[in-house]
């Protein structure tokens, strides 16, 4: 990445997760960051975080290069409008997962679309607010850039440059395009995952205590805030129910077979189907760097739960001079122990589990 590229000037309208990682990853390359946020609390964290001094109320003696609107996706053609009102740059761009409706209500407020980029970069955590911010929470990550007819090429060029100067890897999408593709690999996940995990509300202590990594995986972005979740998911209804009711007919087929409505000798094959097609569509997700993702080896190892286990474990695949392609950690209920998974090439499994052996670690199999 050029550094030469970052952004001299940018204002940052939104203080939580993605605003402030955003003037994190600014920040370390000396760029200029302006912070405001209607939440005082959030705005001075995030400022005494280091991601940039507050947006003084009195106008600006030079714009900024760039302004970026990190707001739901409902506040997003507002905010907008308002920035714009201020003069507070020559370039808008906003993180909002949703761009197809923003954009119209933009166009209805009358914002000058010519030095906006709709965009949203495609990362996050289940944790929200400045306090969960990462400069690098964007390496490698693609982020989609919307422009459209109206949009200026400088206005592409500054926004592009900020994508660059974060980390992450430019996608220029139609904003409709962009929303069906979210609404199948994002927003319908969520749904499905949070009706998954409602499953649990109401579980004994006996389902719960045998509840392991399979569930974990599921339900894990089930933990994100949900008045954030509603925003984004009226704002992309139609495409999102769409995936929904595709979804819902799959388990509807799936139920009836196991209820005995195809004969006893078609069930196996009525599941065979759908898991099938399971299998294929989780094969087509992209592994590092966008490439095909390769069928990695996993070893297991026993660790005890106390601080350094994993540090020691990485330093062990270091010496055998191993990549650690992915990690999982399940732990054990009740007990102060828990099983690491090392997700590596299938040529390296072999030698990962001999170096762990040969330093006492309890590699199964």
């Amino acid at each position: 990445m050029d550094v030469a590229e970052a952004p001299e000037r940018v204002v940052v309208i939104g203080t939580g997760l993605i605003g402030t990682s955003i003037a994190l990853a600014l920040r370390e390359h000396g760029t200029e960051v302006l912070l405001d946020d209607r939440d005082p609390v959030a705005l001075r964290l995030a400022a005494e975080l280091g991601a940039g001094v507050p947006l003084p109320e009195a106008a600006l003696a030079r714009r900024a290069d760039l302004a970026v609107l990190a707001v739901p996706p409902g506040a997003v053609a507002a905010t907008l409008r308002d920035a714009q009102k201020r003069g507070l740059a020559r370039a808008y761009t906003d993180v909002a997962s949703v761009k197809d409706r923003p954009l119209r209500e933009a166009a209805e407020l009358g914002c000058d679309l010519r030095g906006f980029v709709a965009g949203h970069p495609l990362a996050g955590r289940e944790r929200s607010g400045p306090a969960a911010a990462r400069g690098d929470l964007f390496l490698g990550r693609t982020w989609a850039l919307c422009p459209t007819a109206a949009t200026a090429p400088e206005a592409v060029a500054a926004v592009t440059g900020l994508v660059r100067a974060c980390g992450a890897r430019p996608l220029t999408v139609a904003p409709a395009e962009h929303d069906r593709a979210v609404a199948l690999v994002s927003h319908g996940p969520h749904v499905v995952a949070a009706a998954t995990a409602a499953r649990l509300e109401g579980a004994d202590d006996v389902a719960l205590r045998l509840a392991g990594q399979g569930v974990r995986d599921v339900t894990r972005i089930a933990a994100s805030d949900p008045e954030l979740w509603i925003g984004i998911l009226t704002a992309n209804a139609e495409p999102v129910a769409g995936v929904l009711e595709s979804v819902a007919a799959d388990l509807a087929r799936a139920a009836a077979a196991l209820r005995g409505d195809v004969p006893a000798d078609g069930l196996a094959e009525a599941l065979r189907e759908l898991l099938g097609r399971g299998n294929a569509g989780r094969a087509r997700i992209p592994g590092k760097h966008g490439e095909r993702a390769p069928a990695y080896a996993v070893v297991s190892v026993v660790i005890p739960d106390r601080p350094g286990e994993l540090a020691l474990l990485f330093q062990a695949a270091g010496v055998a001079g191993v990549n650690i392609e992915d990690v999982t950690i399940e732990h054990s209920p009740g007990l102060p122990v828990g099983v690491a998974e090392l997700a590596v090439r299938p040529e390296a499994a072999e030698r990962l589990a001999g170096e762990l052996r040969a330093r006492g670690w309890s590699v199964p199999g």
